[in-house]
């Protein structure tokens, strides 16, 4: 402490700039690195580049030298569901995948260029899987051609002959994971009905290929409306393995004539939510071994099946987030952090356990002994229930805070309401934290990584009980003095924006909020949303029209007069998920109540903001904003935001670092 200068809290100078966190991706971590696969000797990624727009770029890793796949102009990404997912496939050499701006699959030959395999239109394509044994892929696709809600069908894309793609599984609302046996001749998928979402209940069905490669005697072999079937697997002899939750966790399974084995039975996760296509959390070492992730209390592992006893023995890692496993003949390829490490593409040699790191999202000049490193925390909460969540106290090498004075806190909400907060090193956090804030990244009710039943606590109660935990984990961090009551301030987006509206709407517990592509109507919301998520509330808020009034009350819209703490609203103009009118809305009706509320809109920015620019602005107008209703100046010369409602002269109220 004698070497370092005290400052106000919030004012710390920091070498985590908001150009340097945006140009990681560091504002969510799910930013596209990852979806590996291996073919021949040639391993493939997903690498999303900020500061080339946000273009997803597929890359090939041979012997050590990485090269793009996609020449400039071109970018892998699905549109399907809006999250896509799956957006390339590899076989022979031939890079397969989904472009970003006509939706139309493309082929790329060794060497050359980009060629389409799809007409032009209003379809999409996602979870692209490489059927060799016939020279075509297979996807998921959405038509949107006949207006209205979109289709989903399974097809089968030739790859030789350009042209429509043949239907090979039509009549659900929703399909996912098509993926063919290994001696080509079953083939395995999913499929599931509004009003479920893909983590309530699925199907996993088996047919045969005939002759024409068609489809035939299709049979469901595992799932239901109330289970949840996951990521259909072949091994390499050609038993099928899946995650399912019937017992109240995402443990694996081995078909057997249509009889669920269960081969390693815990109270853990071997699964994630399929927010997107080709998640994927296991894959066959051999034929007698599967190597898998799998989360424990917030926490991820990696774990070796033996197929023939179904023991697991931990595989060492210094990771506590692993995502987007794939396993070859030789080495397994994930995404991987840790508090003391960024997320980071690696490479584990099956033989030595030797860890590659293929790349990673290291911010240049971030110490390691300025890191926050988070405390696991679990409180009590309504109902008799305990939540859960990291803490993160500010740490900074340079700076303290003042005598006496606790630092303001910054509560994080994770989106879905269905996801959770991750443990992986976070540059967003850490760009608060080495500035002075203290952090809470809450797993509230609904979270997933803690079994069905936390889950479904939210069932019914979304705008109510994750509002309460969020509340409970500021005033118990509040209670046991780590943090400054006064100058509370909530932040979440998307569903996560929506939770956060409704702390500052319904309770009287934070100072301040930034709402990021944020619900403030949910009547709005599951009358105007895409296909994906529009029967999503059913189960969260109660089925519409029948409870209008629970939608209603809940929406923060139709309260405006109860809030009364400064807001700063984010919203992208190409959104389609949570559409800008639902914000324009919020921030004018904020305005004429006379409240302090600031409103930055991007232009081409969808659910979520992927170039660096934008990412950079945000970050640096809410810290701005934070500086202005909290009475602190920020160090570095933030470009000021224009606030409504807020005297001029609360600028020169505010304490500065430097």
């Amino acid at each position: 402490m004698a070497d370092r200068r005290c400052a106000p809290c919030g004012s710390w100078p920091s070498a985590i700039s908001a150009a340097a966190v945006a140009a990681r991706g560091g504002v969510d971590l799910r930013s596209p690195l990852g979806q590996a696969h291996f073919d021949g000797g040639a391993l493939y990624w997903i690498e999303g580049r900020p500061r080339d727009g946000g273009r997803q770029v597929v890359v090939r890793w041979t012997a050590g030298v990485s090269e793009d796949v996609l020449p400039p102009g071109f970018s892998a990404r699905s549109r399907v569901n809006e999250y896509g997912g799956g957006a390339y496939a590899v076989t022979g050499g031939t890079v397969i995948f989904v472009n970003e701006s006509d939706q139309r699959v493309y082929r790329v030959d060794p060497g050359g260029l980009p060629v389409p395999l799809t007409p032009a239109g209003r379809w999409s394509y996602a979870d692209l899987t490489a059927d060799a044994h016939r020279r075509r892929v297979l996807a998921v696709r959405e038509d949107g051609t006949a207006g209205g809600e979109p289709v989903l069908t399974l097809v089968a894309i030739d790859l030789e002959a350009p042209g429509q793609p043949r239907v090979l599984a039509a009549g659900s609302d929703f399909y996912a994971a098509p993926r063919p046996g290994p001696d080509g001749r079953s083939l395995a998928w999913l499929q599931w009905n509004h009003p479920n979402m893909p983590w309530d209940g699925t199907e996993l069905h088996v047919g045969r290929f005939d002759a024409g490669g068609g489809i035939v005697a299709a049979r469901r072999v595992a799932g239901a409306a109330d289970e949840s079937v996951i990521q259909p697997t072949w091994s390499p002899d050609g038993d099928l393995y899946y995650s399912s939750d019937r017992s109240g966790w995402w443990n694996l399974y081995r078909d057997r004539d249509g009889t669920a084995e269960p081969l390693c039975p815990m109270n853990a996760e071997f699964a994630v939510p399929p927010w997107v296509f080709a998640a994927t959390t296991f894959g066959f070492e051999s034929a007698v071994a599967l190597l898998c992730a799998y989360a424990s209390g917030g926490s991820w592992r990696l774990g070796r099946i033996d197929l023939r006893t179904g023991t697991i023995e931990s595989v060492p890692t210094p990771y506590t987030e692993i995502s987007g496993l794939c396993v070859g003949p030789e080495a397994a390829v994930f995404c991987a952090g840790s508090p003391n490490l960024a997320l980071s593409l690696v490479r584990l040699d099956l033989r030595s356990r030797a860890v590659t790191v293929l790349r990673s999202s290291q911010v240049a000049g971030a110490a390691p002994e300025a890191l926050s490193v988070p405390e696991v925390v679990d409180f009590p909460t309504g109902g008799g229930h305990r939540a859960h969540g990291f803490f993160y106290p500010p740490v900074n090498g340079g700076f303290a805070g003042l005598p006496g004075e606790r630092p303001p806190l910054l509560v994080l909400l994770h989106g879905g309401p269905t996801a959770s907060a991750s443990t992986a090193l976070d540059w967003r956090i850490q760009f608060w934290t080495s500035r002075g804030f203290a952090v809470l990244d809450v797993n509230y009710r609904g979270s997933t990584g803690y079994g069905r039943a936390y889950r479904r606590l939210l069932d019914g109660q979304w705008g109510v009980a994750d509002v309460e935990d969020c509340v409970a984990g500021a005033s118990y961090l509040v209670d046991r003095g780590d943090v400054d009551g006064g100058r509370l301030a909530i932040r979440g987006g998307s569903a996560g924006g929506f939770t956060a509206l409704c702390a500052l709407t319904f309770h009287d517990t934070f100072a301040a909020g930034a709402v990021y592509y944020g619900i403030s109507d949910l009547e709005a919301l599951t009358v105007d949303t895409h296909k994906f998520e529009s029967r999503y509330l059913d189960r969260l808020v109660g089925p519409y029209p029948e409870r209008r009034d629970v939608y209603r009350a809940r929406s923060p819209i139709h309260a405006v007069e109860r809030l009364a703490r400064p807001v700063i609203l984010f919203q992208g103009s190409d959104d389609v998920v949570v559409p800008r009118v639902q914000s324009e809305r919020l921030a004018e009706a904020l305005r004429s109540r006379g409240l302090p509320v600031a409103y930055l809109c991007f232009a081409g920015e969808g659910h979520g903001f992927r170039r660096t620019e934008n990412v950079a602005r945000a970050l640096e107008a809410e810290l701005y904003f934070y500086g202005r209703v909290m009475g602190f100046v920020p160090a570095g010369g933030v470009p000021p935001v224009p606030i409504d409602n807020l005297e001029p002269a609360a600028a020169g109220r505010g304490r500065s670092g430097e």
